[in-house]
């Protein structure tokens, strides 16, 4: 990346196609974003725990594997688009993404720079002022100003100890809020909260 432009983050790429990936890198640096590339699902988890990506590019191999990676980063809290690509995509293995948490399914072959503004639009939704609060699920009670900067945070992927540094609270206090949080909108945990509100696991209906 020139060193004279503004890092717009970290994209996690999983594509086995080298040329492939070798476009994507070039096209997703060219437009400010850091790449690092991984060879499969389970390096890509370990790095996703000691750093918070901006976005994931995932390659949906046969066996499906890539469902378990998605479904591993939501259940670790990582709250980044998740954009899935396939060559042999189908309606319901698209449903089965993003049942499992993808933003995106985009089936192969792919114009570089589509995939790069789909990578800037997910970013953008996720990142947008207020999003939380406007999609906050009807018929719950209403967040108070403090319990929707959490859940923001949440949804951005940080911690419970990175809300505190960056909310200037206590750990134990940023606990309490996420609780609350939970317990208005009758979730199990935050992974359930968020495919809720950002329409992408909707209770089952009787």
């Amino acid at each position: 990346m020139p060193g004279n432009m503004h890092s717009k983050g970290e994209v996690f790429v999983i594509d086995t196609d080298a040329a492939s990936r070798e476009q994507l890198s070039a096209a997703l640096e060219q437009s400010a974003y850091d790449v690092i590339c991984f060879a499969d699902g389970a390096s890509l988890l370990s790095e996703a725990k000691t750093r918070m990506p901006a976005c994931v590019l995932l390659e949906m191999p046969p066996d499906r594997s890539a469902l378990e990676v998605l479904r591993r980063l939501r259940e670790e809290n990582c709250m980044a688009p998740v954009l899935v690509t396939s060559a042999n995509g189908s309606i319901a293995m698209a449903v089965d993404a993003i049942k499992s948490g993808a933003t995106d399914f985009i089936e192969k072959p792919f114009r570089t720079h589509d995939i790069v503004n789909r990578i800037d639009a997910a970013i953008d939704q996720f990142a947008q002022p207020g999003a939380i609060r406007q999609r906050w699920l009807p018929g719950c009670e209403p967040l108070t100003a403090r319990e929707a900067d959490v859940l923001e945070h949440l949804a951005a992927g940080l911690t419970n100890k990175g809300i505190a540094r960056r909310m200037h609270l206590s750990a134990r206090t940023v606990e309490g809020y996420r609780a609350s949080v939970l317990k208005k909108a009758g979730a199990k945990n935050v992974t359930d909260l968020l495919r809720r509100i950002f329409g992408q696991g909707s209770p089952t209906q009787a």
